[in-house]
């Protein structure tokens, strides 16, 4: 009678860490944080979107206002066509700026918007204009060297 007792309660020791485990995963993820229940699409063209992946975050003032649902590259235009799906209950102005950010140094990445002062808001399809592309940290590196080789030594 014993060893059953004990096996039961290893069992749901066993039951919980894999609970705890998979609600890790979608933390880590960002899965479990928003809700696409009420939104409406719109879409930005970057030059680079550098590691941005579907299913991002998308934040405007530090507040996850909706997620990137897809990642294409428009052979017209031959950029990076992000297709975002906002919250409804946040209304941005035609003129937003769309800038491609990091979460700390080496963190993922993630689309801010920055609102403009456009009495227009975007509708479900609108198109953001505005955008900055992704800092490439190896972009950034090889302009530094480069400045370091043409500037005379001392």
């Amino acid at each position: 009678m014993e060893r059953t007792t004990l096996d039961l309660w290893v069992g749901m020791f066993v039951v919980a860490g894999i609970a705890a485990l998979v609600m890790l995963a979608m933390k880590v993820g960002n899965l479990g944080t928003y809700n696409v229940s009420d939104a409406y699409q719109v879409q930005a063209y970057f030059n680079n979107i550098g590691g941005l992946k579907t299913k991002a975050s998308i934040k405007s003032a530090g507040v996850v206002v909706g997620r990137v649902t897809g990642i294409t590259l428009d052979t017209e235009r031959y950029e990076a066509k992000v297709e975002m799906s906002l919250d409804r209950r946040y209304q941005f102005p035609k003129d937003t700026f769309a800038n491609i950010l990091t979460s700390g140094l080496l963190g993922e990445q993630y689309i801010g918007l920055m609102p403009g002062g456009d009495s227009e808001m975007l509708k479900n399809g609108g198109v953001i204009k505005k955008t900055q592309s992704a800092v490439v940290l190896e972009d950034l590196i090889g302009k530094f060297i480069y400045n370091k080789a043409d500037s005379p030594a001392k």
